[in-house]
């Protein structure tokens, strides 16, 4: 007998299926077949509700990039954490060892994934910027930095970090902490602060 269910139920069934592959197997090595055998549908179900491979991996990174914009949007929101510390936390939690999944986004930085990882990059700089940028404006607003450029400097801020912090945990103590260093270093330059002024309040949450 014929299961029929609820369309967005199906629809989050392919994508977690494809999520899968594209983790495991690489977005190009995935054949819409493989998806059809992982959910266990006919191809017309399919292309229903996803007109080719790439659309869903598109929906796939709307659905990642979306959870990241939630939860930096939470972050930001907390008003009892210093503005600072929030960008800093904020930028910390779209790497690698967030609660995404953790297989599809070590293929993203993959060279063969080159596709994915644009993809992923441009929905997160979309999403991600404006929050970030309204930080620094309340930063800028409390006197704390300065600069003519939020919007930018946050651009510049997650590109690198949204790099670097998918890295940390494999350098050594000693290239670690060169890295952590030299983004203090780096983002107090951006904010327009002294040297040093941010070290007290972002290092630790390296830990």
């Amino acid at each position: 007998m014929r299961v029929v269910k609820e369309a967005n139920v199906r629809r989050s069934e392919i994508l977690d299926a494809a999520e899968l592959l594209f983790g495991t197997k690489g977005f190009d090595c995935t054949s819409t077949t493989d998806i059809l055998n992982e959910v266990g549908i006919a191809r017309g179900t399919l292309y229903y509700h996803f007109k080719s491979k790439e659309d869903i991996l598109d929906a796939i990174i709307e659905r990642m990039t979306g959870s990241l914009a939630a939860k930096a949007d939470e972050i930001a929101g907390n008003k009892d954490v210093p503005v600072l510390q929030r960008l800093t936390r904020m930028m910390l939690a779209l790497n690698v060892n967030s609660d995404l999944g953790h297989e599809i986004m070590e293929q993203v930085h993959k060279p063969q994934n080159a596709l994915m990882h644009q993809k992923m990059q441009e929905r997160l700089l979309a999403g991600i910027t404006p929050i970030a940028a309204a930080l620094i404006e309340e930063g800028t607003a409390q006197g704390i930095c300065q600069t003519d450029y939020p919007a930018e400097t946050a651009e510049m801020t997650l590109l690198y970090s949204n790099t670097v912090f998918d890295d940390l945990a494999v350098y050594g103590g000693e290239e670690r902490q060169r890295k952590i260093t030299a983004f203090i270093y780096n983002l107090e330059r951006l904010l327009g602060m002294e040297r040093e002024s941010l070290r007290e309040a972002v290092l630790p949450i390296f830990g």
